[in-house]
């Protein structure tokens, strides 16, 4: 039997913490960050710290920095691209799949309605809102009620693997003004109208569309002279 060194939950805690701050930008790509100083603005000892960067680095979010602690990687501009090739084959055929089982289930075409309609009225509610993370959730939200709704849970296990370094390019998009947030919603809308009129092709095309388009943004926040700048600075 061995001593537990910090509680399970407070790890969980601090690792959630330090994610937030680099998928919202708050920590941004290349700066460096100390067990120290987290450990002070979180109000924790360096043993949690220390814990999550372990998960943090394991997963791609922080590297190390030499004597002088870790720092946030950069997004890979590459890597990205390829993730939202597989996204959108991904969120095309949840898409799909969805519209066929609407079709064929009246009660489950109901619940589906009620649910999209409330997640993407919860959704423009937030375009006036300056709270990234509220806003990045509620993205979240909308396509995970899409894995859940398509039958396949297949489809949503896979995505979760990746879903955190989606979840920060989600910050870099809705945090630029490439992408307007309501736009973002108007093509959520499209994709569930398609899928509510039974319609599976449209409701593929459009979900593979709205992620080109996302990557696209993307790509554009990642080569901007805004995006560059703020790397310089961290």
């Amino acid at each position: 039997m061995y001593k537990i060194d910090a509680p399970a939950q407070l790890i969980e805690q601090v690792y959630h913490a330090i994610l937030d701050a680099i998928c919202t930008g708050a920590l941004a790509p290349n700066e460096k960050i100390t067990q120290e100083g987290l450990a002070e603005q979180l109000g924790v000892s360096r043993q949690p710290i220390l814990q999550a960067f372990q998960i943090l680095k394991r997963e791609g979010f922080i590297e190390d920095a030499g004597r002088k602690g870790v720092m946030v990687t950069a997004l890979d501009p590459q890597r990205l691209m390829q993730l939202y090739q597989v996204r959108a084959v991904l969120d095309g055929l949840a898409a799909r799949s969805t519209a066929e089982q609407w079709k064929s289930d009246a009660a489950l075409r109901a619940a589906g309605e009620r649910a999209g309609r409330a997640l993407i009225e919860a959704g423009r509610a937030l375009a006036d809102m300056r709270d990234l993370s509220a806003r990045i959730l509620a993205d979240m939200d909308f396509h995970q009620f899409i894995y859940r709704s398509c039958g396949n849970p297949m489809i949503g296990q896979t995505t979760a693997l990746h879903w955190q370094h989606i979840r920060r390019a989600m910050g870099a998009i809705l945090s630029s003004e490439v992408r307007s947030h309501l736009a973002v919603w108007e093509e959520h809308e499209a994709i569930l109208q398609a899928m509510l009129e039974g319609r599976p092709a449209l409701a593929d095309k459009l979900a593979r569309q709205h992620a080109e388009s996302a990557a696209a943004h993307l790509a554009r926040v990642l080569t901007s002279a805004h995006y560059a700048d703020k790397r310089r600075q961290a």
